[in-house]
């Protein structure tokens, strides 16, 4: 029987926390590489430290389990993708050989752990359980000596249930409610799929609109009467709102003008600089399953239903009032539902239905992220159409396209700059279907050829338009 080492136990562990992909950039050690491959885990090679990141946080993101990283050292761009899945509250976990390395990655990950031969077990089970506790992010795990040997230990990789939240703490929320003449709800990114049938009931129980951050869209599907569109500081409702209720929302999701606002928090980790009125933590769906008896026979909430569809109204043709915009409605109309989008632009134009299926990073404008976000969303979901919407193709991270090669799936890249020489030669070299298009029109004839293609395909739209 062959010993087992630092490698192979942290292979085992990532994987036990629910990993089936690693990301490897061009200078992943060898030895964990096989390590993970032995333990029958997918081994990705992006050659980008960036990139790397990138896909391993989108990926943590999609499979509620912690994206992994395999890297030999620290790199800026692997710093960089790390500081943008700390803000998005990515799960994820980037293995180096240094413990030196957490001085470059330490402001952008959670914690940086030492995976020594003695007690590698116990670290990468730490690791995997800080990254999927919230709020979740990026956690380093140094290993040094991936070929000492080391004991395997079956040790909890996950992290435990949360506790229901106490009774007081619900009859709190539940009388700031019952108080209230028109609440707000506001879904955010700590909201998963099981909490969608229990959001639904509370706004139309209530009833009351509901906003989104931009990464909690689509808890409440956008189609919905109720579905409002994106929080910002100065949505028409905010000013007409009695009470603000944060529902999985992250404190760094709140525009600044919102804290002015009372409220009340249902989330999965207590408030941080946004203190609530009242706050129930544990699981989001638990704690609305248990206010629904205590908000029975209380009076419905003041709002005025007319009022609601027009600004409903409005913020559908605010979304469409851009070029880009009407490309990204456009396309929307064309896939199915449970199509996913990734955008280096605003996608208030993807009528998103589940959570996350329209993906952005922290701040937009951006660049470098919607196709290693799309890439990433298709070897998680084969199945699915993937849009990915970017302003600079050639430097938007085009290279991880490699990783379909082979597969088949419905992948398109929108590139809202103007086709180039560089970029028909670039494109053709990862064998990407080329589409250009002149006007609005003919982006839609073009997208739905895209969309039946065998493999990857990039449209083209007019820049500037």
């Amino acid at each position: 029987m062959s010993r087992s080492t630092v490698a192979d136990v942290l292979a085992d562990g990532l994987a036990r926390a629910g990993a089936r992909r690693f990301f490897a950039p061009a200078d992943a050690p060898a030895v964990v590489v096989a390590a993970a491959r032995r333990r029958g885990v997918d081994v990705a090679g992006a050659g980008d430290p960036h990139d790397a990141g990138m896909l391993a946080a989108v990926t943590g993101i999609l499979t509620d389990a912690p994206g992994v990283v395999l890297a030999a050292r620290a790199a800026p761009g692997l710093r960089a993708a790390l500081a943008g899945a700390l803000r998005m509250r990515a799960p994820l976990v980037v293995v180096t050989g240094s413990e030196d390395d957490g001085g470059l990655l330490g402001p952008a990950t959670k914690a940086t752990l030492m995976a020594e031969p003695a007690s590698a077990a116990h670290w990468v089970a730490h690791a995997s359980q800080l990254a999927l506790t919230h709020p979740r992010g990026p956690v380093h795990l140094a290993a040094p000596l991936p070929e000492a040997a080391a004991l395997p230990v079956a040790t909890a990789c996950r992290p435990a249930a949360p506790a229901p939240s106490p009774a007081a703490a619900l009859d709190a929320v539940a009388a700031a409610l019952a108080a209230a003449g028109r609440p707000l709800l506001v879904t955010g990114l700590e909201c998963n799929g099981d909490d969608a049938r229990w959001l639904r009931a509370l706004a139309e129980s209530l009833p009351a609109p509901v906003l989104a951050t931009a990464a909690g869209r689509g808890v409440l599907p956008d189609p919905h009467p109720l579905a409002l569109g994106v929080l910002t500081d100065d949505h028409p409702l905010l000013a007409q709102a009695d009470l603000l209720v944060l529902i999985g929302v992250d404190d760094a999701e709140l525009p600044p003008g919102v804290a002015a606002v009372r409220a009340v928090r249902l989330a999965r980790s207590g408030s941080g600089v946004h203190v609530p009125a009242a706050e129930a933590v544990g699981d989001v769906g638990a704690i609305i399953e248990e206010l629904a008896p205590r908000l029975r026979g209380r009076a419905g909430a003041d709002w005025d239903v007319a009022a609601l569809d027009r600004t409903k109204r409005r913020v559908r043709d605010g979304a469409v009032a851009s070029s880009s915009g009407r490309i990204v409605a456009r396309a929307r109309e064309l896939t199915e539902a449970g199509a996913l989008a990734a955008g280096e632009l605003p996608l208030d134009a993807w009528q998103a239905v589940a959570p996350h299926e329209a993906l952005a990073p922290p701040a937009l404008p951006a660049r470098r992220f919607a196709v290693p976000a799309a890439v990433a969303a298709a070897l998680v979901d084969g199945e699915r159409s993937v849009v990915a919407f970017t302003t600079d193709p050639l430097a938007g991270g085009l290279e991880t396209c490699r990783l379909l090669a082979g597969r088949e799936g419905r992948v398109v890249i929108v590139a809202l700059t103007g086709v180039s020489s560089a970029l028909r030669e670039r494109a053709g070299a990862l064998g990407l279907a080329v589409l250009e298009v002149a006007d609005e029109d003919g982006f839609a004839r073009a997208f739905d050829r895209a969309l039946v293609a065998r493999r990857p395909a990039l449209v083209v739209a007019p820049a500037g338009r």
